[in-house]
């Protein structure tokens, strides 16, 4: 039986248009989804899809205007002062700049020593730690401690924030476009990486990505977002092979493929598919988004 980690119910969030109007724009609109303990979850959409704007609620860096967020059945908003570092010993981030992540008059050590200062300060065994966790992450400590984050690559930084979330024995990651920065050489290490550490550790990760092929290669579950509403979810290959929503189809026949000529009056998505993606977007607007089960682990939102 699968273990929920977190629960997301119902979340909803407004942004202001501007200082004097009282007009709001609706960046995520009843989003609903769940997580278990150790699954891989891809959160995929274009940009202003609102999958960001998730993840940052996710992560306390902005509050729901409704909705909730469950932690090991906690609503995050409602814990104490201690209980909200416990939170954040377990629920980090990776996002797509490593080089925003370091100090870069500080050695990469400190963002380890950190870690101890502020969760385990009595821990005694620092170093042997730091040093088991950057080898956990396929690097050597003796080339990496020492060093300053310009001396480091980008794949490097990522793989270090990926051992900092080892030491602190992160329960759900949040990991938002972090290999878009990377060359395509390291971006599959990287993820392989974060695959088996999910399967050895038992790690959740939310996988934030506007690439189709990064997501199916990675994750378990797949969310498809548009105009801040999870239009299409479900477990990945089922989603991918047999796409329902029109916005998803879309997607997908988006991505070039090898054996599928390109068409050259195809410069733009045709007007009848927009209509229709529209009219899946309106259906239930004002109301809890309803969805059809195609499978057991398949859902599409209801066209009305």
């Amino acid at each position: 039986m699968n273990e929920i980690i977190m629960k997301i119910e119902n979340l909803t969030k407004e942004f202001d248009l501007d200082f004097f109007s009282k007009k709001r724009f609706k960046a995520v609109n009843n989003v609903s989804f769940e997580i278990n303990k150790g699954e891989i979850i891809s959160l995929i959409g274009e940009s202003g899809s609102g999958k960001t704007t998730v993840g940052k609620m996710i992560l306390r860096l902005l509050k729901p205007t409704s909705g909730k967020i469950l932690f090991e059945n906690k609503d995050i908003w409602d814990l104490k002062k201690n209980e909200v570092k416990e939170y954040y010993r377990n629920v980090q981030a990776i996002f797509q700049d490593p080089f925003s992540s370091f100090n870069t008059l500080f050695k990469i050590n400190r963002v380890f020593n950190m870690i101890f200062d502020n969760f385990f300060p009595e821990e005694k065994n620092r170093k042997e730690k730091i040093e088991k966790v950057i080898s956990q992450v396929g690097m050597n400590p003796t080339n990496i401690l020492g060093k300053y984050p310009h001396q480091l690559s980008g794949g490097q930084l990522q793989r270090l924030l990926i051992a900092r979330a080892l030491l602190m024995n992160v329960k759900v990651l949040v990991a938002d476009e972090l290999i878009s920065m990377l060359d395509a050489s390291t971006r599959i290490d990287v993820l392989n990486l974060l695959a088996e550490i999910s399967e050895k550790t038992g790690m959740s990760i939310i996988f934030i990505t506007h690439d189709l092929s990064l997501g199916y290669y990675l994750s378990d579950t797949t969310l498809i977002m548009y105009k801040g509403e999870i239009v299409e979810k479900g477990d990945t290959v089922e989603v991918y092979n047999n796409p329902q929503h029109p916005y998803t189809k879309m997607l997908l026949n988006s991505v070039p493929e090898i054996d599928r000529k390109w068409d050259k009056n195809e410069k733009f998505i045709p007007e009848t598919i927009i209509k229709e993606i529209e009219l899946y977007y309106q259906a239930n607007k004002e109301k809890s988004t309803i969805y059809e089960a195609i499978s057991k682990n398949h859902y599409v939102k209801v066209k009305k």
